[in-house]
């Protein structure tokens, strides 16, 4: 469906003894990814939380397949599996600079009202930037 791609330059922090990135930092390149996806579809997350809903991650799975390593430039490709309700999935796929194939992920988040902390479904305005989204998309492809 909908797609993006975010580059990670790894800093010599999110790695090991032998130069390769811990797993824990998976996390936040995720999520690097879904906030400049969000950004290039027109929403801010901080002006979503100012409006009163903020997206916890309600599931994530990771599977590592080959190692990224201090210095790489990682392109973390990440597309939204399908038009949220209540809550918003999104698979990714992290590269190297040499295209190989390191890991693949998914996470579903859950919208929720910060006011009563709990689920609401999808704003509005959220799913008809998508529709504009994927109209102006669907017209790029020939």
């Amino acid at each position: 469906m909908l797609e993006s791609k975010t580059f990670v330059k790894v800093r010599y922090a999110e790695t090991d003894q032998m130069g390769v990135v811990h797993h824990g930092n998976y996390a936040q390149y995720l999520e690097l990814a879904r906030i400049s996806w969000l950004e290039e579809l027109g929403i801010s997350y901080k002006s979503m939380e100012n409006n009163g809903i903020m997206l916890p991650v309600h599931e994530m799975t990771i599977s590592y397949h080959k190692p990224a390593y201090f210095d790489d430039t990682l392109k973390v490709h990440t597309s939204l599996v399908d038009i949220p309700r209540s809550t918003i999935e999104f698979t990714y796929k992290i590269h190297n600079e040499k295209d190989i194939l390191l890991t693949t992920a998914s996470t579903r988040l859950v919208f929720v009202n910060m006011e009563t902390k709990r689920p609401t479904r999808c704003p509005d305005y959220i799913l008809e930037k998508l529709k504009i989204k994927s109209q102006t998309s669907s017209h790029d492809t020939p």
